[in-house]
């Protein structure tokens, strides 16, 4: 098996910047590795809200994770302004794989490349509840090829 490479900008599909925060480093002296995670959330429930399918509060649907992944490949600490890219690389009945790149603000290749898959359950039962026609269509936008995004 070969080591994972950084990924290009090229294989995201949205954007949003991130600046790095005072808190975000540990006592190496850079963003520690839980905070990645943090920034993966942010990223893909902001475009979700920001095209009006998430309503975490009072929506009949939530997302819960129920797999993520990360690799990192160079160091960012505060006060480095990063932007996030998201694409999906695989919709399902009630699921989708986000795929998200953390670069440095410009960069051509990501610092880390992670995944996270959710799961849309109905807020009630927790059951799985199969992806509305309005919420596929603001994920069509970010569909990629998911062979741009080795499983790891």
């Amino acid at each position: 098996m070969s080591r994972p490479q950084p990924r290009s900008r090229s294989a995201y599909r949205a954007f949003l910047p991130i600046q790095t925060r005072w808190m975000d480093n540990d006592v190496y002296g850079h963003v520690n590795n839980v905070t990645y995670y943090s920034y993966f959330d942010t990223a893909v429930n902001h475009y979700l809200l920001e095209q009006g399918v998430l309503d975490f509060n009072t929506g009949a649907t939530i997302g819960l994770v129920v797999e993520t992944g990360c690799q990192y490949f160079s160091s960012v600490s505060f006060p480095d302004a990063l932007e996030a890219g998201i694409a999906v690389s695989r919709i399902g009945t009630s699921s989708v794989r986000y795929e998200v790149g953390i670069l440095l603000q410009g960069a051509e290749l990501t610092c880390a490349a992670g995944h996270f898959v959710h799961v849309y359950v109905d807020r009630a039962s927790r059951r799985p509840a199969p992806l509305a026609d309005t919420f596929r269509a603001v994920l069509a936008p970010l569909v990629c090829d998911p062979n741009a995004f080795p499983s790891g």
